[in-house]
């Protein structure tokens, strides 16, 4: 968190149009006023960035990359309305809610300075904070997930569905580990050991992720099944009887730290997973690839690709397990991405050695 300049006080008797015209300048605006008034603030300008319709699309691509753009606008104007924080992380508005335990949760203990903040961002610190003392349900599991801030959480329940129905390979019926990598939440290997697999690794390179997973796994008790491992690795040492992987789906860059669980910048984590896979499974063991074809779609990636990448790999494709998304985008007829997200299918594709 940072001061950024140019910078204008702001309270109260600033209308919602001169904000707006400030913030589209780029002046960020300090608020000190009623926290209810800034709130009311922050949508007003939302509705005045919304006014302005999208160009027409030609193409599913390029409907995505007017939305990536005009979503990167919005967030620069509406991230530039600042709220002040004590250094205890005290908000210092009339009518502020305690926000101390949200934002030690997202940024770590008190230091000993004041800091600024934008309201927006300040928002989903709060609305982590809520999901991480609600937790999420996740049907397959029996159980809820506390995901915590920057974590990606398990709302997309048809991947886990997935995990929890896919027929487990022979060696790990055998004792065989189970890798799950890039675990976010550690929902995956919840699963998995709820399915009766001995021993789960557990890597991701976020560490907050990782003390995300270790709460989850340590809450639902299965740390005597699951290890969540600390050096940041794709991979962990050894080789698997399972290796699952659920990379970001879409190859292209996030616009925040937040989007990292969505967006894969040049499908680099799937292109790891798929490299290194062959060398890191047991013999007859599997790896479980959960991709949505999203991309293909949105015409990020040429239809075929990913089968060529798999074979390529030195891999074969032993059986594919499809669903189709029950997120609500996937049925708004006013999402600009509507026809895409409505063909959109989720596979669990399960990979072994090539013949």
């Amino acid at each position: 968190m940072h001061r950024p300049r140019p910078v204008v006080v702001a309270d109260d008797r600033m209308n919602a149009s001169t904000a707006y015209r400030l913030a589209c300048e780029g002046t960020s605006l300090l608020w000190q006023g009623d926290y209810h008034q800034a709130r009311q603030l922050l949508r007003a300008l939302g509705r005045r960035i919304d006014r302005k319709a999208p160009p027409a699309a030609s193409s599913a691509n390029a409907a995505f990359h007017l939305q990536r753009r005009a979503s990167g606008h919005r967030a620069r104007v509406l991230g530039r309305l600042l709220v002040p924080l004590g250094a205890d992380y005290t908000l210092a508005l009339r009518r502020a809610p305690d926000v101390r335990a949200a934002c030690e949760e997202a940024y770590g203990p008190p230091g000993t300075t004041a800091s600024v903040v934008s309201l927006r961002e300040l928002l989903g610190v709060i609305g982590a904070h809520q999901w991480r003392t609600k937790g999420v349900d996740v049907p397959a599991l029996g159980a809820r997930i506390h995901p915590h801030y920057g974590v990606f959480s398990p709302v997309r329940g048809e991947y886990v569905d997935l995990v929890a129905q896919a027929p487990l390979p022979r060696p790990v019926s055998l004792g065989g580990p189970a890798f799950d990598l890039g675990t976010g939440t550690g929902v995956l290997a919840a699963v998995l050991a709820r399915r009766g697999v001995s021993r789960v690794v557990a890597t991701d390179d976020n560490p907050r992720a990782l003390a995300c997973a270790r709460a989850n796994i340590s809450r639902l008790g299965l740390t005597g099944q699951v290890e969540i491992a600390t050096g940041g690795e794709l991979f962990p040492p050894g080789r698997g009887a399972l290796v699952v992987c659920n990379p970001p789906w879409i190859p292209a860059k996030p616009n925040s730290a937040l989007e990292h669980g969505v967006y894969d910048p040049k499908g680099a984590m799937l292109h790891a997973f798929l490299t290194g896979l062959a060398a890191r499974l047991l013999p007859g063991g599997e790896g479980w690839l959960i991709m949505s074809d999203l991309a293909e779609h949105l015409g990020l990636r040429a239809p075929g690709a990913l089968r060529s990448a798999i074979a390529a790999a030195g891999l074969r494709v032993a059986d594919r397990l499809d669903t189709r998304p029950r997120h609500p985008r996937a049925s708004d007829p006013a999402d600009p991405l509507h026809a895409a997200r409505a063909a959109e299918v989720t596979s669990l594709w399960r990979l072994g050695h090539g013949v």
